[in-house]
């Protein structure tokens, strides 16, 4: 396992106890979350620069319960690492489920920080459940 791995699921744990400043920390200062979004105008999905902006994304999860948020797969290459998350969310205004396989593109810069994050999954599905 690479350094790279390690801090995508170091971020993942981070991510299950509530510990949003533990994941800021892994990223660079002018980190770009939601790279090339060309996406549907959705909150979650809002390109974001800068790890204070960044947090930003992580207040909008507030919409939803988290009934399950499970890494199960990593792929890595050329200062990538590619994770597969199995999710199922409840969202809090119109009680309706989602459910999705999802694909998390990390991209690192050579000091190890992340320089670029960006989601794949089912914006379609995410849009109908919210509305």
């Amino acid at each position: 396992m690479s350094r790279n791995t390690d801090t995508v699921k170091a971020a993942y744990e981070a991510f299950g106890r509530g510990d949003i400043a533990a994941i800021l920390d892994k990223l660079a200062d002018d980190v770009e979350w939601e790279h090339d979004w060309g996406g549907a105008q959705l909150r979650w999905y809002v390109s974001r620069r800068g790890r204070d902006n960044v947090a930003g994304f992580f207040q909008t999860l507030d919409d939803f319960d988290f009934l399950k948020f499970e890494p199960f797969a990593f792929l890595e290459d050329d200062g990538m690492v590619v994770s597969l998350v199995r999710l199922e969310l409840r969202v809090k205004a119109t009680g309706k489920g989602f459910k999705d396989l999802e694909a998390h593109l990390w991209t690192f810069g050579a000091d190890g920080q992340v320089a670029k994050f960006r989601h794949l999954a089912d914006t379609h599905q995410l849009a109908a459940v919210t509305a």
